[in-house]
């Protein structure tokens, strides 16, 4: 990988645990309200699918050796095995994918949207949903209850954003040269 892959992976994963901090509970799920998903969609949009896993991949590595990375400032095995750990986990799968897809289609909002909320929200839903369900021991309707029904249209409104974001960051990074190097 090049230097200005390494440089965009890494500011990404700042990012998204920066992103973990604007957070909030809801009294009626453990599932938290974070600006996570917002960056999960930005990463998947900008980076190719190797480089998304191995970002989100590294994100969740942090968290597990210890440091604060996750909603709140939580860190730990813990929160990966918590009820809604599998949304985190969910995002290794999603987030390449959405990146995978994005490359198929043209670089517009219409389509940066579809990639975002008929591919990727959909993946997190059900990984997540699923693993609060056995984790919880909730049957199914209550999860989705819980977990994903209160969360898609705020999520929605997260994909336009990141949608946004993308769009603007890639014709900023396409039209500014990154020093990565002294020549």
């Amino acid at each position: 990988m090049k230097t200005k892959d390494l440089t965009k992976m890494a500011i990404c994963i700042a990012l998204l645990s920066v992103s973990s901090y604007l957070s909030f509970p809801l009294p009626f799920t453990p599932t938290m309200v974070t600006a996570q998903t917002i960056m999960i969609n930005v990463i998947s949009l900008l980076l190719k699918p190797q480089q998304a896993f191995i970002t989100v991949m590294l994100y969740l590595l942090m968290g597990l050796l210890g440091f604060p990375v996750f909603a709140g400032g939580a860190s730990g095995v813990a929160v990966l095995t918590s009820p809604s750990g599998g949304f985190l986990l969910a995002f290794l799968v999603a987030a390449p994918v959405m990146s995978l897809m994005r490359q198929k289609v043209a670089v517009n909002f219409k389509r940066y949207i579809q990639v975002t909320v008929f591919i990727g929200m959909p993946i997190i839903y059900l990984i997540g949903a699923v693993w609060m369900s056995v984790v919880a021991h909730m049957g199914l309707i209550a999860t989705l209850n819980a977990a994903v029904l209160p969360f898609v249209i705020g999520d929605t409104l997260k994909c336009m954003i990141a949608s946004t974001l993308a769009l603007r960051l890639e014709r900023l990074t396409s039209s500014t040269k990154l020093v990565t190097s002294y020549e």
